[in-house]
């Protein structure tokens, strides 16, 4: 059976960003598109319309190009399930309100059953102490929390 991942937004972003100086970004953009070529056909690819509503802001000729991408990729329903998981998020974790798109894409993943959210937003979703308080306020509602990671992690070989 092949495993399930939830593409957040900053992975198409990365995925399409200009070139830049700042080593960090550039790897992680470098990282990206490696792990684009090499390994998107190992895994089935979901989104959100939350998505492809963050994909469609800002510079129109990459918003474009980030559209054209996600074209045709399977959407999991925000449900009323996603809706209140995001809500006990924001609730009862250290995510602040402005993250509440944050919230959103890891309740849909969640709830969805998916294994793997793909991010690069190491402030709201990869970030451990985040994690920890996701995954207890997952367990207690009856769902497991996927593996939140960057496309850094599942190169592979």
């Amino acid at each position: 059976m092949t495993e399930t991942i939830y593409i957040e937004t900053s992975i198409i972003g990365y995925l399409t960003a200009r070139s830049t100086t700042n080593l960090i970004i550039a790897g992680n953009v470098e990282i990206t598109r490696q792990w684009w070529q090499n390994r998107y056909d190992d895994f089935e690819l979901y989104i959100s319309q939350v998505v492809l509503d963050e994909v469609a802001r800002g510079d129109a000729e990459i918003a474009l190009r980030r559209l054209q991408i996600l074209d045709g990729f399977p959407l999991v329903e925000l449900n009323q399930a996603v809706r209140d998981l995001s809500k006990q998020f924001l609730l009862q974790s250290n995510l602040p309100p402005k993250a509440s798109d944050d919230a959103v894409h890891i309740a849909a993943a969640t709830v969805h059953g998916l294994d793997y959210l793909l991010t690069w937003n190491c402030k709201h979703i990869a970030n451990a102490k985040i994690q920890k308080k996701l995954a207890q306020i997952s367990a207690n509602l009856g769902y497991e929390l996927p593996v939140i990671c960057t496309p850094y992690e599942l190169l592979g070989d």
